[in-house]
């Protein structure tokens, strides 16, 4: 990032984060509507797996909203296979697409130009969509400041005793929203961040050995 980094505590554990592992370039994607469609195949999915399912869309002409309207939806479980789930991600694609071609005639820079709060809020309407996926939408399609919250982030929290484990998901978000700069490039990097030290390092096992965060974090070490 071209400005100074967030000070505070939770600029501390960026910085950290950001030395230790470097700019993550995430999300991976070709185009926003890959990301809104990758950000609904990676639930409880691995991505190596969500990507074989894209490459499928891909090679079947169906990455766009309306193929994805028209396509029948046993065809499309068939091709989204590999992530896991298929037959209810397929149904949260098809619900997607029928929203994307309803509220904006399939016209994401329409769908985009909405103030952020009204746009998670007509997303979470969508069947399939809640607030993690939401926000990946919001984040990284749209690129406006609306911070992820996911089950990394959570454990890491916990651990360094900024967090109970017991907040809501709105909860946990305010404490990043609230004391960092509404900054899109921040926000992207900082969960990318955390993602890679949740898998790196803080696992449900953690490997407190080689833990940037190691001399701040509340968990005794194992």
């Amino acid at each position: 990032m071209d400005k100074a980094p967030p000070a505070g505590v939770l600029g501390s554990v960026y910085q950290r984060l950001l030395a230790a592992y470097g700019s993550q370039h995430w999300w991976p994607a070709e185009t926003p509507f890959e990301v809104m469609v990758g950000a609904i195949l990676t639930q409880s999915a691995a991505w190596t797996n969500v990507e074989k399912a894209i490459n499928c869309l891909k090679e079947a002409d169906v990455l766009n909203a309306a193929a994805l309207y028209r396509i029948n939806e046993t065809e499309l479980s068939r091709l989204v296979y590999s992530c896991g789930y298929f037959r209810a991600k397929a149904r949260k694609l098809k619900a997607l697409a029928g929203f994307l071609e309803e509220s904006c005639g399939g016209d994401l820079e329409k769908l985009f130009a909405i103030e952020t709060g009204e746009l998670r809020r007509q997303l979470l309407s969508v069947h399939g969509l809640g607030p993690e996926t939401a926000d990946s939408i919001v984040l990284y399609a749209a690129d406006k400041p609306s911070f992820v919250i996911d089950a990394y982030t959570r454990r890491i929290f916990s651990r360094l005793g900024l967090a109970s484990g017991k907040e809501s998901y709105d909860e946990l978000k305010r404490l990043f929203e609230n004391n960092l700069p509404a900054d899109v490039p921040l926000f992207n990097e900082y969960h990318a961040l955390l993602v890679r030290h949740g898998k790196d390092a803080c696992c449900k096992r953690p490997l407190c050995a080689d833990c940037c965060l190691r001399d701040i974090c509340k968990r005794p070490p194992i």
